[in-house]
């Protein structure tokens, strides 16, 4: 036996509701002003929003209309007011307070960040790790893959029964590969454990709960290769009942979700959070890009997985550094040197290259917005642009 585990939470969980507030200010201001620089970060605590950090934008906006993007935000995310749940047991919009504490960024980041040449300057220092393997089709990690379809399951239900669910949410999934061979080479035997934990009405009981939350486990999709309900240890709501939630029973910050929001824990993370920060700042795009790059050598079949460092200075377009390590399971007649030279060599990983790449200076409903990033993931969706896989030719002329 050998296990791997991996959490996922809902966008109504307090820290998810900070990313996804921070992000909703970032779409604001991009698509009103493309070259606004962001950094809004979001507490949230009890009734109370706070917005800090630092924005310089075309985009003025008012304490007034700040509160209306934090308002609307929550509003989506599905704390909107429904009685079914009292105001001391989840938050209410209306009860809402918003403190603004914004400043403008500071010139001297600003002067390396936007160069005259044209060039755009990392907005920070920073290491950033993107991360494929083969265990999905989607080619993340499973413990995180199935945890997030529980974790979407029982969030769309809840969304859609505001009378029996509340949207502050929990999954996680445990792996079992065997034995740790199996785990390095990818390949997971079984879904081991399931943890899901969910608010509910007063008027619903325990038992009730865990009846419907099963059914919802079943109608997942999960695997059937790989989940057998009667050969699975699943616990719902294991501490019992579950009813107050939000932030007036767990305060929420931007950044705090960095393995939710990334591989699981399956790979390294950088060191900086994606949400409430504009593209030119690394912890963003670098992130990926790595993922993007990741993704073309695994899918290419030039390794089971792939993690990708890259690393950058402030003010300074160019990488200090690129790596690849494929932890052992590359092709014969490749290594990770060879994979290493050919990253660095064939793309530029500027904070340019990737905004340009991935279009990440003109956010929309039509292609993706970063407050939806925020509260699906940032990288595993097959849908957002640095998923796609559009240059695997490239990857895979290495094979001959």
């Amino acid at each position: 036996m050998y296990l791997f585990t991996s959490e996922v939470v809902s966008p109504g969980h307090p820290d998810k509701c900070a990313d996804i507030i921070a992000d909703s200010i970032v779409d604001r201001l991009i698509i009103g002003d493309p070259k606004s620089r962001v950094a809004s970060e979001v507490f949230v605590a009890g009734k109370h929003v706070v917005i800090g950090g630092e924005v310089t934008s075309k985009v003025e906006l008012s304490t007034k209309e700040y509160k209306h993007i934090a308002l609307e935000a929550l509003k989506k995310i599905g704390y909107n007011g429904h009685p079914h749940f009292t105001r001391d047991e989840c938050l209410h919009p209306e009860d809402v307070e918003v403190q603004v504490l914004l400043n403008r960024q500071s010139p001297d980041i600003n002067q390396g960040v936007d160069q005259e040449d044209g060039e755009t300057g990392a907005g920070d220092q920073g290491i950033m790790f993107g991360y494929a393997d083969c265990e999905t089709a989607n080619y993340m990690p499973s413990a995180i893959t199935y945890a997030r379809m529980l974790m979407e399951k029982v969030y769309h239900y809840a969304l859609a029964h505001p009378h029996k669910l509340g949207v502050d949410i929990k999954t996680q999934v445990t792996m079992d590969y065997g034995c740790k061979d199996n785990f390095e080479i990818c390949n997971p035997q079984s879904i081991h454990t399931i943890v899901v934990s969910a608010p509910c009405v007063n008027t619903m009981s325990i038992e009730q709960v865990r009846e419907l939350i099963m059914e919802l486990i079943l109608d997942t999709g999960l695997p059937t290769n790989l989940f057998d309900p009667k050969n699975c240890i699943i616990h719902i709501n294991p501490t019992g009942k579950y009813v107050s939630h939000s932030s007036l029973h767990d305060s929420g910050l931007t950044g705090r979700k960095l393995i939710v929001d990334s591989f699981g824990g399956y790979a390294p993370i950088g060191g900086g959070a994606q949400s409430s920060k504009d593209y030119t700042k690394v912890d963003r795009s670098g992130l990926y890009a790595g993922r993007w790059i990741a993704k073309h050598i695994v899918s290419a079949g030039l390794a089971k997985k792939a993690i990708v460092q890259i690393s950058y200075a402030i003010g300074v377009a160019k990488p200090t550094s690129v790596a690849v390590d494929t932890c052992g399971t590359c092709i014969d007649g490749l290594n990770d040197d060879i994979l290493s030279a050919f990253v660095h060599d064939n793309f530029a990983l500027t904070p340019n290259w990737i905004t340009r790449k991935f279009d990440l200076d003109h956010p929309s409903e039509e292609t993706f917005l970063y407050a939806d990033v925020a509260s699906r993931g940032q990288v595993g969706q097959s849908d957002y642009p640095w998923e796609k896989l559009d240059e695997l030719d490239k990857f895979e002329g290495l094979k001959s």
